[in-house]
């Protein structure tokens, strides 16, 4: 009798192949050879003169790696520069820096919460979120979307230590987190905020300093603030911001920041070229809100179904799952990369393109990339909204 413990796999491919959920890997070229309406490169920095040239000095001078644990050898002056830099930006105390954005949602939650305690999350909250939350070992109470009042109800049936929290901007449709209304939630619950600002730093705010800045929320006590460094700052690696005490509590205990390799100095050197640039030219982010406001503006005039942008996310809906997966094909074909979200990515079930704004589109390029959606939608009649 054969020994094959992992046949349960090819009935779980032949499952998605019939559901049309296959995904697979497509590693792009160095130069990129599609106009770029895919990535979170939302400021295009990751290809900035300054950017790549701090990458590689810092990458000369430190080494390729950080070499271990952030407590052990892996922290260096490019990390605690970058963190100073981080929270003077955005406007908080201290700032800690992880390895990706994912492991600083994981940080922050499983940190901040733990048994006996409530963590309230939006249901719209991204999959870092999700799992941080199921780490965490708290009660979980998943509220529906951008909704203060169902926040408010399940803290208030709460008694001790409670946390809400959420997306800035919500990364499928782009849609902005009614962040004062949740605050004042919960400042009368007595509960901390933390908010996921990975689509709103480098876009949202004066000069791209963020979401909670954008809201006059940066710094508050209560409020703790996580931030990737792969999107508008063109590196990798995540960040918390918060209260010093905060910091220094996530320091001492959460585990993604104590047992994971601290980031290369190569992406905090990136990511501190970025910020030089962003400081110098605070009017990319009011560009990428105005290249999304006007990518959406001309697909609604010419008939398509999409949502209004708060910040640099334009999301189109498809009329399934086969349909969305078939127009991104197209638009690649037709030379534009687009993102293709459907389920189970998106909570709603309803397939979408997902359209990244960028600060450095020209007009001329706006213009080609509503054409090439246009030309390739779907007929409605391929099925229903899904």
């Amino acid at each position: 009798m054969s020994f094959a413990p992992f046949d349960w796999i090819d009935a779980e491919a032949r499952r998605r192949a019939d559901a049309g959920l296959v995904r697979t890997l497509r590693p792009r070229d160095a130069e990129p050879e599609l106009l770029d309406l895919a990535s979170n490169d939302y400021l295009g920095l990751t290809r900035h003169p300054e950017v790549t040239a701090a990458a590689a000095a810092a990458a000369h001078r430190w080494g390729a790696g950080a070499t271990g644990s952030r407590l052990v050898t892996g922290s260096t002056a490019l990390h605690a520069e970058l963190e100073r830099e981080l929270a003077a930006f955005c406007g908080f105390e201290a700032a800690l820096v992880l390895s990706s954005g994912y492991a600083a949602n994981l940080a922050a939650l499983t940190a901040l919460s733990g048994r006996g305690s409530l963590i309230v999350s939006d249901a719209g909250n991204h999959a870092s979120i999700v799992d941080g939350c199921r780490l965490s070992r708290a009660e979980t109470a998943v509220v529906p979307h951008a909704d203060p009042d169902a926040v408010a109800k399940v803290l208030g049936a709460h008694d001790g230590r409670a946390l809400a929290v959420t997306d800035s901007v919500f990364s499928v449709d782009g849609d902005a987190a009614p962040l004062p209304a949740l605050a004042e939630v919960c400042r009368s619950a007595n509960a901390a905020l933390l908010v996921d600002d990975a689509h709103g730093l480098g876009v949202l705010g004066d000069g791209g300093r963020g979401a909670l800045a954008a809201a006059g929320l940066a710094g508050g006590e209560g409020t703790v603030v996580t931030l990737t460094l792969s999107k508008s700052l063109g590196s990798q690696g995540g960040a918390v911001l918060g209260p010093a005490r905060v910091i220094e509590h996530l320091v001492n205990t959460a585990r993604t920041f104590i047992f994971d390799t601290g980031l290369a100095p190569a992406a905090a050197g990136g990511a501190l070229g970025a910020l030089g640039v962003l400081r110098r030219e605070p009017g990319r982010a009011a560009r990428a809100r105005a290249v999304a406001a006007s990518l959406y503006g001309k697909l609604t005039a010419a008939g398509l179904t999409a949502v209004r942008p708060d910040a640099a996310v334009v999301s189109v809906r498809a009329p399934s799952a086969d349909a969305a997966v078939r127009w991104a094909a197209d638009c690649r074909a037709a030379g534009m990369a687009v993102g293709c979200f459907r389920p189970p990515s998106v909570p709603d079930g309803v397939s979408r393109l997902r359209l990244t704004a960028r600060a450095d589109l020209t007009e001329e390029q706006i213009t080609a990339a509503v054409a090439t959606i246009v030309a390739t939608a779907p007929r409605q009649t391929d099925a229903d909204l899904s």
